[in-house]
């Protein structure tokens, strides 16, 4: 009877993940798919505890407690700027706890059932460390702790490789052993898959981060579904395949986006090749030109003056958290008949949707929010565009320079427009460290300083 309660309870929590993704698929619904992802959530949590195997709540009690209390400070005081790296963050304790469950249950004597019982075990491990390290290397790079620049080591797909080949050789010696013996390649092997994971991770370019923030998300998920199995739990195999499934669909879609392969995503810059300009931190454009410099009063006569505006927001726009002021010179200008829509790029910011999220929170409506390709044969047609902390995904090198990194990464083509305002602090490269040539075109001109700070100024002048 036990068993059939706990059944239909997970079977309940599993619905009701199916349906949090559902409603997470759009902006309107986000918020309600959010709660009922949280409700399936606890009600797994309940069921699980019910159990008659489940007998030391004094232990029990407190981590929950304590961890309880970590996840909410640390959701509630998390900065929209610094949602990435949390995001991150949580995927790697999902790796790190599969492994730990891994070593676990095969050392408290449970997991000597079988080669199939090993063997899943085994899996376990590999893919919770590779999630793991994978994970602390997104983290840090997002960050800003270590360079978005690609770590491109000679011969590293061989290496990865090996380690991949070894990884199963060890896996052999593994399921052959009996009792405890197995310990050592268990070990061993989850030394190479961290290595692993910590590896394909770096060589991977900043541009394409948004595309492995959802790869580890995908990871994360077939980590819970290998503890599934390992466990025999029904519902961490459901949860697992959701998470796992719906992470590669969305990295699958956001690559044919960027005109990337997903091969390349996963295994790690397959195929890439450093860019030929210098890169550095602070370059200068590769073109040659005089940067057109901007005010706060000439961009508002543009404004005034212009019947189709185009916002591009970027991660300046989180960083100065500015999208409320976005919001507001919004609503300004359309009460002056002014036609503003804003164009999204799949990688702007530093994960999928961020700066959906970030406009949402500002009340932005979601009409006016288009994705690129709904906007980029409209630029012609544009009097002003405001590129608010973008760099990379408005870099007209993606279609001319072969030796860009972002070279074939479709881009949002603002050059076409009359007059382009880019809203930067300084000329320095975007966070894939590659010069833009649009800060010398013609129809360019620069507004530096901090994005809020120039949207007050934009905001009270048309007010004013």
């Amino acid at each position: 009877m036990e068993y059939a309660l706990i059944a239909v309870a997970y079977l309940v929590a599993g619905v009701l993940f199916i349906l949090a993704l559902r409603g997470l698929s759009s902006q309107a619904t986000a918020r309600g798919g959010n709660t009922l992802g949280m409700l399936g959530m606890a009600i797994a949590i309940i069921a699980t505890l019910t159990l008659s195997s489940v007998d030391r709540y004094l232990l029990l009690a407190p981590a929950l407690v304590i961890g309880g209390a970590i996840g909410y400070r640390m959701a509630a005081k998390v900065e929209m700027t610094s949602m990435p790296e949390l995001v991150a963050l949580l995927h790697s304790f999902v790796g790190v706890a599969a492994v730990l469950v891994g070593f676990a249950t095969y050392l408290g004597g449970h997991g000597h059932g079988g080669t199939v019982f090993e063997i899943e075990i085994f899996v376990d491990v590999f893919i919770g460390a590779i999630t793991f390290t994978g994970s602390v290397v997104a983290y840090f790079k997002l960050k800003g702790t270590l360079s978005g620049k690609p770590l491109l080591l000679p011969g590293r797909h061989m290496m990865n490789l090996a380690a991949v080949i070894l990884a199963v050789v060890l896996g052999y010696l593994f399921v052959g052993y009996d009792g405890s013996d197995g310990l050592w390649p268990l070990i061993a092997m989850a030394v190479i898959a961290c290595a692993l994971g910590a590896h394909l991770v770096a060589a991977i370019g900043g541009a394409d981060m948004p595309v492995v923030v959802s790869m580890l998300n995908s990871y994360s998920g077939w980590t819970a579904a290998a503890a599934g199995f390992m466990l025999n739990n029904d519902l961490l195999i459901i949860v697992g395949a959701l998470v796992g499934s719906s992470g590669a669909i969305l990295s699958i879609i956001m690559c044919r986006a960027m005109n990337r392969s997903i091969v390349s995503v996963i295994f790690g810059g397959f195929g890439a090749t450093p860019a030929k300009s210098s890169g550095g931190a602070a370059a200068a454009p590769a073109e040659e030109g005089d940067i057109q410099e901007a005010d706060v009063a000439g961009v508002v006569a543009k404004l005034k003056a212009a019947k189709n505006v185009i916002v591009v927001p970027g991660y300046g726009m989180a960083v100065a958290r500015a999208q409320h002021k976005v919001f507001e010179m919004t609503e300004l200008l359309r009460e002056q008949g002014v036609n503003v829509r804003f164009g999204i790029h799949p990688v702007a910011g530093r994960l999928p949707g961020h700066m959906n999220v970030l406009l949402a929170e500002a009340n932005v409506p979601y009409d006016i929010v288009l994705e690129m390709d709904e906007l980029n044969d409209d630029f012609g047609n544009t009097d002003v565009v405001l590129v608010i902390g973008a760099n990379d995904i408005v870099n007209p090198s993606a279609m001319t320079d072969e030796s860009s990194p972002i070279y074939g990464m479709p881009v949002l083509e603002v050059w076409n427009s009359d007059f382009v305002v880019m809203m930067k602090r300084s000329r320095a490269t975007g966070y894939a460290g590659v010069d833009n040539p649009l800060f010398v075109r013609d129809c360019t001109h620069m507004l530096f300083g901090d994005a809020g700070d120039s949207m007050d100024g934009i905001v009270g002048a048309l007010r004013g």
